[in-house]
């Protein structure tokens, strides 16, 4: 039998090359993660002007917070890019007060992107539900931004597909509407600009965990195995974020 005795998160920590990535990104590219982060900040500045926050935004219409209840109850989902999120809490133990969860869903895929041949016996959503997920941002209780993680496909009852082509879908994830709050839905969609090199980086390290998993695991649903949950994690900032984007622009 298979040894069961790697903690869920093994490969949450793993150290990665924040200021390298961003050196390396293109002008151009970092302009627009430039113009992201002062989105970012600017929805955050008008909100704790207000003593608002971005957690607050999502809760604000339910009188009782219960982990693992989406938040709002049935998603929030932008019909024109289908780009879909929701907030959820089930790890406190990692100091979080919660996550948004971010998905694509596949009518706003590339075309022709199809999730990975699989053949378990646990049904994967498929046809216009076959979303993809993205990655997770982490909130303390202050509503700030911890950092960002991915997960296995039976945490998120997703569809699975391959890192480049989720790297490839990442940049038509926008919500331009404003229910259920028009400066955390604007948030949220220049975090995943602002952060994309990071985030590019977490979706291959998850597909390096997945294969090392399957690999120790032979016999066993790599997807559906409970043990293996959390499959990349990294902290954030947004501050430093920045500082990182205007030293390369100035190289």
């Amino acid at each position: 039998m298979a040894d069961r005795s790697e903690p869920e998160d093994h490969a949450a920590q793993e150290a990665h090359p924040a200021d390298a990535l961003v050196a390396l990104q293109p002008a151009e590219r970092l302009r627009v993660m430039r113009v992201a982060g002062d989105e970012a900040s600017e929805c955050m500045r008008v909100l704790e002007a207000g003593t608002l926050n971005l957690v607050g935004e999502v809760l604000r219409d339910s009188e009782t917070f219960y982990e693992l209840e989406h938040y709002p109850r049935d998603d929030v989902f932008d019909a024109a890019s289908h780009a879909q999120y929701y907030y959820h809490s089930h790890r406190a133990a990692s100091g979080e007060h919660g996550h948004f969860h971010t998905f694509l869903r596949q009518p706003g895929m590339p075309a022709g992107m199809l999730p990975v041949p699989h053949r378990g016996a646990e049904p994967w959503p498929s046809g216009q539900d076959a979303l993809t997920h993205l990655v997770a941002i982490s909130m303390d209780a202050w509503g700030r931004p911890l950092g960002m993680f991915t997960v296995n496909r039976w945490v998120t009852a997703e569809a699975w597909y391959r890192a480049d082509d989720v790297i490839a879908a990442l940049a038509r994830f926008r919500v331009d509407h404003a229910a259920p709050s028009w400066p955390l839905n604007r948030w949220i969609t220049a975090m995943l600009q602002l952060f994309a090199p990071q985030i590019e980086w977490l979706i291959r390290r998850r597909d390096e965990v997945v294969r090392e998993w399957a690999r120790a695991h032979p016999g066993e649903d790599v997807y559906e195995d409970r043990a293996l949950e959390v499959t990349s994690e990294i902290p954030i900032s947004i501050d430093e974020q920045m500082h990182r984007v205007r030293r390369a622009l100035g190289r």
